[in-house]
Protein backbone atom coordinates (compact mmCIF):
# COMPACT_ATOMS: atom_id res chain seq x y z
CA UNK A 1 0.00 0.00 0.00
CA UNK A 2 1.48 3.41 -0.92
CA UNK A 3 1.80 6.57 1.20
CA UNK A 4 -1.34 8.06 -0.37
CA UNK A 5 -3.43 5.49 -0.12
CA UNK A 6 -2.33 5.00 3.87
CA UNK A 7 -3.11 8.65 4.28
CA UNK A 8 -6.60 8.26 2.50
CA UNK A 9 -7.31 5.28 5.01
CA UNK A 10 -6.24 7.57 8.05
CA UNK A 11 -7.83 10.45 6.56
CA UNK A 12 -11.68 8.05 6.65
CA UNK A 13 -10.72 6.75 10.11
CA UNK A 14 -10.35 9.84 11.77
CA UNK A 15 -13.06 11.03 10.05
CA UNK A 16 -15.14 8.34 11.67
CA UNK A 17 -14.00 8.71 15.25
CA UNK A 18 -16.27 11.51 15.92
CA UNK A 19 -19.54 9.86 14.67
CA UNK A 20 -18.81 6.41 15.71
CA UNK A 21 -18.40 8.29 19.70
CA UNK A 22 -21.67 9.80 19.17
CA UNK A 23 -23.27 7.30 18.76
CA UNK A 24 -22.12 4.88 20.93
CA UNK A 25 -22.80 8.08 23.60
CA UNK A 26 -25.96 8.86 22.70
CA UNK A 27 -27.33 5.47 21.25
CA UNK A 28 -25.83 2.49 22.36
CA UNK A 29 -25.03 3.30 25.77
CA UNK A 30 -28.43 4.73 26.03
CA UNK A 31 -30.14 1.61 24.93
CA UNK A 32 -27.84 -0.37 27.21
CA UNK A 33 -28.79 1.61 30.12
CA UNK A 34 -32.68 1.37 29.19
CA UNK A 35 -32.91 -1.82 28.75
CA UNK A 36 -31.04 -2.57 31.97
CA UNK A 37 -33.25 -0.84 33.77
CA UNK A 38 -36.27 -2.64 32.40
CA UNK A 39 -34.71 -5.49 34.87
CA UNK A 40 -35.09 -3.39 37.81
CA UNK A 41 -37.79 -1.39 39.91
CA UNK A 42 -36.29 1.67 39.78
CA UNK A 43 -38.11 5.07 40.60
CA UNK A 44 -36.33 7.13 38.82
CA UNK A 45 -35.04 9.00 42.33
CA UNK A 46 -33.62 6.72 44.45
CA UNK A 47 -29.71 5.36 44.13
CA UNK A 48 -31.07 1.70 45.21
CA UNK A 49 -31.87 -0.67 41.96
CA UNK A 50 -33.32 -3.96 42.58
CA UNK A 51 -33.33 -6.14 40.27
CA UNK A 52 -36.62 -7.97 39.73
CA UNK A 53 -36.33 -10.54 36.57
CA UNK A 54 -38.51 -10.16 33.72
CA UNK A 55 -41.47 -9.01 36.31
CA UNK A 56 -41.76 -5.61 34.36
CA UNK A 57 -42.56 -7.55 31.05
CA UNK A 58 -45.15 -9.97 32.94
CA UNK A 59 -46.62 -6.54 34.26
CA UNK A 60 -46.68 -5.40 31.12
CA UNK A 61 -48.02 -8.43 28.65
CA UNK A 62 -50.34 -9.10 31.35
CA UNK A 63 -51.20 -6.78 33.90
CA UNK A 64 -51.43 -3.60 32.06
CA UNK A 65 -54.93 -3.72 29.87
CA UNK A 66 -54.96 -0.04 29.33
CA UNK A 67 -51.54 -0.22 27.68
CA UNK A 68 -52.82 -2.29 25.18
CA UNK A 69 -55.62 -0.05 24.72
CA UNK A 70 -53.52 2.47 24.05
CA UNK A 71 -51.38 0.36 21.69
CA UNK A 72 -54.62 -0.12 19.43
CA UNK A 73 -55.30 3.62 19.34
CA UNK A 74 -52.15 3.79 17.71
CA UNK A 75 -52.78 1.69 15.00
CA UNK A 76 -55.74 4.07 14.14
CA UNK A 77 -52.57 6.73 13.77
CA UNK A 78 -50.97 4.19 11.64
CA UNK A 79 -53.66 3.06 9.29
CA UNK A 80 -55.17 6.39 9.12
CA UNK A 81 -51.74 7.56 7.61
CA UNK A 82 -51.12 4.67 5.56
CA UNK A 83 -54.56 4.68 3.67
CA UNK A 84 -53.45 8.32 2.92
CA UNK A 85 -50.31 7.86 1.60
CA UNK A 86 -51.39 6.78 -2.18
CA UNK A 87 -53.02 9.98 -1.75
CA UNK A 88 -50.35 12.17 -0.98
CA UNK A 89 -48.21 10.55 -3.82
CA UNK A 90 -50.77 11.41 -6.15
CA UNK A 91 -50.62 15.24 -5.02
CA UNK A 92 -46.81 15.40 -5.01
CA UNK A 93 -47.25 14.13 -9.06
CA UNK A 94 -49.99 16.68 -9.96
CA UNK A 95 -47.29 19.02 -8.06
CA UNK A 96 -44.83 18.17 -9.74
CA UNK A 97 -46.02 18.93 -13.04
CA UNK A 98 -45.83 22.81 -14.08
CA UNK A 99 -49.05 25.09 -13.90
CA UNK A 100 -49.76 28.42 -12.57
CA UNK A 101 -49.26 28.83 -8.49
CA UNK A 102 -47.47 24.96 -8.24
CA UNK A 103 -44.68 26.79 -6.26
CA UNK A 104 -47.13 28.58 -3.89
CA UNK A 105 -49.15 25.00 -3.18
CA UNK A 106 -45.90 23.64 -2.70
CA UNK A 107 -45.80 26.36 0.31
CA UNK A 108 -48.99 25.88 1.33
CA UNK A 109 -48.38 22.60 1.46
CA UNK A 110 -45.43 22.18 3.64
CA UNK A 111 -46.87 24.65 5.92
CA UNK A 112 -48.36 22.70 8.47
CA UNK A 113 -45.60 20.82 9.01
CA UNK A 114 -43.72 23.39 10.39
CA UNK A 115 -45.95 24.73 12.35
CA UNK A 116 -45.09 23.96 16.25
CA UNK A 117 -46.88 20.91 17.08
CA UNK A 118 -48.07 22.03 20.47
CA UNK A 119 -49.80 25.34 18.39
CA UNK A 120 -51.34 23.09 16.28
CA UNK A 121 -53.12 21.14 18.93
CA UNK A 122 -54.06 24.08 20.74
CA UNK A 123 -55.44 25.36 17.57
CA UNK A 124 -57.80 22.49 16.57
CA UNK A 125 -58.99 22.12 20.11
CA UNK A 126 -60.47 25.78 20.30
CA UNK A 127 -61.56 24.88 16.58
CA UNK A 128 -63.25 21.46 17.96
CA UNK A 129 -64.08 23.11 21.36
CA UNK A 130 -68.63 22.11 21.69
CA UNK A 131 -69.04 25.61 23.40
CA UNK A 132 -67.97 28.35 21.06
CA UNK A 133 -65.61 25.94 18.20
CA UNK A 134 -65.51 26.73 14.78
CA UNK A 135 -66.86 23.30 13.52
CA UNK A 136 -69.89 22.97 15.20
CA UNK A 137 -70.79 27.20 14.44
CA UNK A 138 -70.08 26.31 10.47
CA UNK A 139 -72.50 23.53 10.75
CA UNK A 140 -75.05 25.25 12.65
CA UNK A 141 -74.82 28.13 9.92
CA UNK A 142 -75.19 25.42 7.26
CA UNK A 143 -78.31 23.64 9.08
CA UNK A 144 -76.39 20.30 9.61
CA UNK A 145 -77.08 20.15 13.68
CA UNK A 146 -77.29 16.32 13.51
CA UNK A 147 -73.36 16.37 12.95
CA UNK A 148 -72.42 18.43 15.62
CA UNK A 149 -70.80 16.33 18.01
CA UNK A 150 -67.97 16.51 21.25
CA UNK A 151 -65.73 16.05 18.97
CA UNK A 152 -62.89 15.15 21.52
CA UNK A 153 -65.51 13.86 24.20
CA UNK A 154 -66.88 10.78 22.66
CA UNK A 155 -64.61 7.63 22.67
CA UNK A 156 -66.31 6.52 19.38
CA UNK A 157 -64.86 9.50 17.70
CA UNK A 158 -61.78 11.10 19.47
CA UNK A 159 -58.89 8.97 18.21
CA UNK A 160 -60.07 9.46 14.55
CA UNK A 161 -60.05 12.96 15.48
CA UNK A 162 -56.64 13.04 16.30
CA UNK A 163 -55.81 11.06 13.85
CA UNK A 164 -57.06 13.63 11.53
CA UNK A 165 -55.26 16.58 12.84
CA UNK A 166 -51.80 14.70 12.85
CA UNK A 167 -52.61 13.57 9.23
CA UNK A 168 -53.34 17.54 8.59
CA UNK A 169 -49.64 18.08 10.14
CA UNK A 170 -47.40 15.47 8.37
CA UNK A 171 -49.21 15.09 5.27
CA UNK A 172 -47.26 17.77 3.67
CA UNK A 173 -43.93 16.44 4.63
CA UNK A 174 -44.72 13.19 2.70
CA UNK A 175 -45.68 14.81 0.00
CA UNK A 176 -42.69 17.16 -0.21
CA UNK A 177 -40.41 13.68 -0.13
CA UNK A 178 -42.28 12.51 -2.79
CA UNK A 179 -41.89 15.81 -4.97
CA UNK A 180 -38.07 16.07 -4.87
CA UNK A 181 -37.85 12.09 -5.60
CA UNK A 182 -39.84 12.75 -8.42
CA UNK A 183 -37.79 15.28 -9.71
CA UNK A 184 -34.55 13.43 -9.45
CA UNK A 185 -36.30 11.54 -12.21
CA UNK A 186 -34.93 12.02 -15.85
CA UNK A 187 -36.72 13.73 -17.85
CA UNK A 188 -35.58 12.06 -20.72
CA UNK A 189 -36.54 8.90 -19.55
CA UNK A 190 -40.34 10.41 -19.34
CA UNK A 191 -40.12 11.80 -22.63
CA UNK A 192 -38.48 8.64 -24.13
CA UNK A 193 -41.69 6.99 -22.88
CA UNK A 194 -44.11 9.70 -24.35
CA UNK A 195 -42.62 9.19 -27.64
CA UNK A 196 -42.87 5.56 -26.98
CA UNK A 197 -46.96 6.10 -26.55
CA UNK A 198 -46.92 5.58 -22.53
CA UNK A 199 -49.84 7.31 -21.21
CA UNK A 200 -49.82 9.40 -17.82
CA UNK A 201 -50.67 5.97 -16.03
CA UNK A 202 -48.28 3.72 -17.18
CA UNK A 203 -45.21 6.18 -17.01
CA UNK A 204 -46.30 6.68 -12.88
CA UNK A 205 -46.80 2.54 -12.82
CA UNK A 206 -43.21 2.20 -14.62
CA UNK A 207 -40.76 4.84 -14.25
CA UNK A 208 -41.71 6.70 -11.77
CA UNK A 209 -42.97 4.44 -8.86
CA UNK A 210 -40.05 2.37 -9.18
CA UNK A 211 -38.05 5.38 -9.43
CA UNK A 212 -38.69 6.92 -6.17
CA UNK A 213 -38.84 3.06 -4.82
CA UNK A 214 -36.41 4.25 -1.58
CA UNK A 215 -38.37 7.17 -0.94
CA UNK A 216 -41.67 5.33 -0.34
CA UNK A 217 -40.20 2.75 1.89
CA UNK A 218 -38.65 5.54 3.98
CA UNK A 219 -42.34 7.23 3.83
CA UNK A 220 -43.80 3.86 5.31
CA UNK A 221 -41.09 3.65 7.74
CA UNK A 222 -41.83 7.32 9.09
CA UNK A 223 -45.21 6.11 9.12
CA UNK A 224 -44.57 3.39 11.75
CA UNK A 225 -42.26 5.47 14.12
CA UNK A 226 -44.15 8.14 14.21
CA UNK A 227 -47.83 6.51 14.76
CA UNK A 228 -46.28 5.08 17.79
CA UNK A 229 -44.49 7.81 18.88
CA UNK A 230 -47.16 9.78 18.84
CA UNK A 231 -47.36 12.32 22.01
CA UNK A 232 -47.74 15.95 21.63
CA UNK A 233 -51.37 16.18 19.97
CA UNK A 234 -53.59 13.83 22.15
CA UNK A 235 -51.21 15.53 25.23
CA UNK A 236 -52.16 18.76 24.52
CA UNK A 237 -55.35 18.12 23.40
CA UNK A 238 -57.39 14.97 24.92
CA UNK A 239 -54.51 14.20 27.88
CA UNK A 240 -55.49 10.73 26.94
CA UNK A 241 -59.02 11.06 27.82
CA UNK A 242 -62.05 11.00 28.36
CA UNK A 243 -60.12 8.01 30.44
CA UNK A 244 -57.82 6.52 28.65
CA UNK A 245 -59.67 6.41 25.51
CA UNK A 246 -57.15 8.44 23.68
CA UNK A 247 -53.80 6.87 25.55
CA UNK A 248 -51.54 6.27 23.09
CA UNK A 249 -47.96 4.24 23.50
CA UNK A 250 -45.61 6.91 24.35
CA UNK A 251 -48.09 8.89 26.66
CA UNK A 252 -48.84 5.75 28.85
CA UNK A 253 -44.93 5.30 29.15
CA UNK A 254 -44.08 8.78 29.74
CA UNK A 255 -47.20 8.78 32.80
CA UNK A 256 -45.63 5.48 34.16
CA UNK A 257 -42.30 6.90 34.17
CA UNK A 258 -43.12 10.02 35.44
CA UNK A 259 -46.79 10.33 37.18
CA UNK A 260 -46.05 7.09 38.87
CA UNK A 261 -42.38 6.80 39.15
CA UNK A 262 -42.32 3.62 37.52
CA UNK A 263 -38.87 4.13 35.56
CA UNK A 264 -38.26 0.14 35.01
CA UNK A 265 -41.87 -0.73 33.95
CA UNK A 266 -41.36 2.16 31.44
CA UNK A 267 -38.20 1.36 30.19
CA UNK A 268 -40.04 -1.68 29.50
CA UNK A 269 -42.56 0.11 27.25
CA UNK A 270 -39.75 1.64 25.42
CA UNK A 271 -38.30 -1.62 24.32
CA UNK A 272 -41.34 -3.12 23.80
CA UNK A 273 -41.62 -0.13 21.38
CA UNK A 274 -38.36 -0.35 19.47
CA UNK A 275 -39.54 -4.21 19.02
CA UNK A 276 -42.94 -3.55 17.74
CA UNK A 277 -41.30 -0.63 15.06
CA UNK A 278 -38.86 -3.56 13.94
CA UNK A 279 -41.71 -6.25 13.21
CA UNK A 280 -44.28 -3.77 12.31
CA UNK A 281 -42.34 -2.25 9.60
CA UNK A 282 -40.76 -6.13 8.50
CA UNK A 283 -44.21 -7.06 8.54
CA UNK A 284 -45.27 -4.36 6.16
CA UNK A 285 -42.48 -4.64 3.99
CA UNK A 286 -43.07 -8.18 3.72
CA UNK A 287 -46.52 -7.31 2.18
CA UNK A 288 -45.38 -4.06 0.10
CA UNK A 289 -42.67 -6.71 -1.72
CA UNK A 290 -45.27 -9.32 -2.21
CA UNK A 291 -47.65 -7.62 -3.81
CA UNK A 292 -46.06 -5.40 -5.75
CA UNK A 293 -43.96 -8.29 -6.71
CA UNK A 294 -44.21 -9.02 -10.69
CA UNK A 295 -46.58 -12.15 -11.01
CA UNK A 296 -45.94 -12.82 -14.74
Amino acid sequence: MNSLAKQKYLFIYISLIVPISLLILFVIYPMGELFRISFTNWNGLSLEQTFVGFQNYSTMIFQSPDLWLSLRNNMVYFFTHLSFIPIELALAVMLNSTFFGSKFFKSITFMPYILNGVAVAYAFSYFLSPINGGLNATLTLFGLDSLIHNWLSETAIVNHILASVSLWKFSGYHIILFIAALQSIPKEMLEAATVDGANAFQKFRYIQIPSIKMVVDFVLFTNVVGSLQTFDIPFVMTSGGPGYASYTFTLYTINTAFKYNNFGLAATMAIAMIFLVVIIYGVQSFVIKYVGRDKR
